[in-house]
């Protein structure tokens, strides 16, 4: 986001809150980008913690006799049903595993509805 997307308003304001003025000072233009550098990260980070986390492809399952299983060397945290493992095997891309979680208590959401304008 340039300098320039940036009132001098929003710029003063966060000087003021970084400390680098009062709220009676001017904004020296020498500061200006520093100010600007800071909002940026500010948005930036804002918009990284309102998004869901991406999802990461595991770099190495391994399932073990017995049903253990590590992924990228990691034991899978969850327990995991004594039933049929469906595996695909793609030594030329992506491979799969398709196994069954067990849960204490399963709930599904549905997902909400977009609301009508006008309502």
């Amino acid at each position: 986001m340039p300098l320039q997307q940036f009132t001098d308003a929003e710029l003063h304001a966060k000087a003021v809150q970084l400390g680098l003025i009062t709220a009676e000072q001017d904004l020296p233009r020498a500061q200006r980008s520093r100010v600007a550098a800071a909002l940026l990260e500010e948005r930036r980070t804002t918009k990284t913690a309102d998004q869901e986390p991406e999802p990461v492809l595991a770099g190495e399952i391994v399932v073990q006799p017995g049903g253990q299983i590590l992924v990228d060397g990691v034991p899978f945290p969850w327990l995991i049903a004594k039933q049929p493992m469906e595996i695909g095997l793609n030594p030329g891309g992506i491979s799969t595993v398709r196994l069954t979680l067990m849960a204490a208590s399963v709930q599904v959401l549905k997902p909400q509805q977009p609301k009508n304008e006008s309502e």
